[in-house]
């Protein structure tokens, strides 16, 4: 059975251009369609997630680096407890969709 609430997001620094923020979720959590409005390096630290967007899916695992398009949709499913880093531009802004 899936649950309903979605990974939390938390921001851990900002600098003169760019912030980071941490991904944090337990398995079954799904993060709703969403964007960046800026291009966004993930660090997966902890588990493992399924990235999807629209023609591409990519499973993310401890260890791995990705860099999310600017202003492609996507979602996150968490597969095992996950804890990430994403790092993106100051005056980037994510849109839910």
């Amino acid at each position: 059975m899936e649950v309903i609430d979605k990974p939390e997001l938390t921001y851990l620094q900002m600098g003169n251009s760019i912030k980071v923020l941490q991904i944090e979720g337990r398995a079954g959590m799904r993060m709703p369609p969403h964007y960046c409005t800026e291009e966004a390096v993930i660090i997966v630290k902890e588990g493992q997630a399924l990235l999807t967007m629209p023609s591409y899916d990519q499973l993310l695992c401890k260890g791995d680096t990705f860099i999310i398009p600017a202003k492609k949709e996507h979602t996150l499913k968490i597969q095992k407890d996950f804890k990430a880093l994403a790092i993106m531009a100051i005056e980037s802004k994510i849109n839910f969709i």
